[in-house]
């Protein structure tokens, strides 16, 4: 996505356009510029964009439910199953029925996928760290608290009016 200036749009000089400080526009846009220079390394290391995200949580909680899975990944459930079939089949993950529950199915990354996630993150990490120091020493810390802020406030309000 290209950021769109609205100002070039309007015929009064130093008028900023609804877009362009719309703040769910500007998260959209900064996170699709961001995303799309790491995503170019994710596609090379073989993996799709919702791959890499089930990846990299079944490295932080291996053994997570698809329905977790799918909030992390930002993908509807019933195709975020799809994929892992595909990634099964591929040999990057193993499904498990809950040993608590066995109606339950928990997700578990397999050697392949360990070996496969473990090499991507670092480039991850620098990816992130690159993007950081872009915004000053402490410009990056304050936006992270400030999403989770915001992450965890929309969280608390989920399903309401608000």
């Amino acid at each position: 996505m290209k950021h769109f200036n609205t100002t070039d749009q309007t015929d009064e000089p130093g008028k900023t356009g609804f877009v362009d400080d719309y703040l769910l526009y500007l998260l959209a846009a900064a996170s699709d510029a961001a995303s799309a220079q790491f995503h170019a390394h994710v596609r090379k290391a073989g993996l799709r964009v919702p791959e890499w995200r089930v990846l990299a949580c079944l490295n932080d909680q291996d053994g997570a439910m698809i329905t977790h899975l799918a909030q992390i990944a930002l993908v509807e459930q019933s195709r975020l199953t799809r994929i892992i079939v595909q990634m099964e089949e591929r040999g990057l993950v193993q499904r498990a029925n809950d040993p608590s529950d066995g109606r339950r199915v928990r997700i578990y990354l397999s050697d392949a996928g360990r070996s496969l996630i473990t090499s991507v993150i670092p480039e991850a990490r620098a990816h992130e760290q690159a993007l950081l120091a872009q915004l000053g020493e402490d410009g990056g810390t304050a936006l992270k608290q400030a999403l989770h802020r915001l992450l965890e406030t929309l969280a608390q309000h989920k399903g309401g009016d608000n």
